[in-house]
């Protein structure tokens, strides 16, 4: 069977072993995007360390979690992201402004909506973690 989205797979994997308490999580397959997108989580303290486990298929993750995370998802479909509309998807999407954080697609690579705001620039919503 083929897999639609693996970012909302890999997302909601790890969203639910975070819910059952687990230390660390395989994901598969690993993508590029995948890869992103828990560098920005890494970079903002919501997961320790994940390592590239290469299969000689779609490969693995191994991803170790430090239980801060409440919810990870992915968006689809995957909505622009203007810098005058960042108020609205941050309130609609987000908890709170001090709280979470938007990921985008933008043409400097994967960032987090503050990020993007600093560069001025806009692109698509492909997840949200907080």
């Amino acid at each position: 069977m083929v897999k639609i989205n693996p970012l909302a797979d890999a997302l909601k994997t790890i969203s639910n072993a975070e819910r059952c308490g687990k230390r660390q999580v395989l994901i598969r397959p690993s993508s590029g995007v995948i890869v992103k997108f828990l560098q920005v989580m890494q970079q903002h303290g919501y997961i320790d360390e994940f390592l590239r486990i290469e299969d000689h298929r779609a490969g693995k993750l191994l991803v170790k979690l430090l239980g801060r995370i409440n919810k990870c998802r992915a968006i689809s479909p995957r909505y622009d992201f203007k810098i005058k509309n960042s108020e609205k998807w941050v309130a609609n999407i987000l908890p709170s402004r001090q709280f979470g954080f938007l990921v985008l697609t933008t043409s400097y690579g994967i960032l987090d909506h503050q990020e993007a705001l600093k560069k001025q620039t806009g692109g698509k919503i492909i997840g949200f973690f907080y």
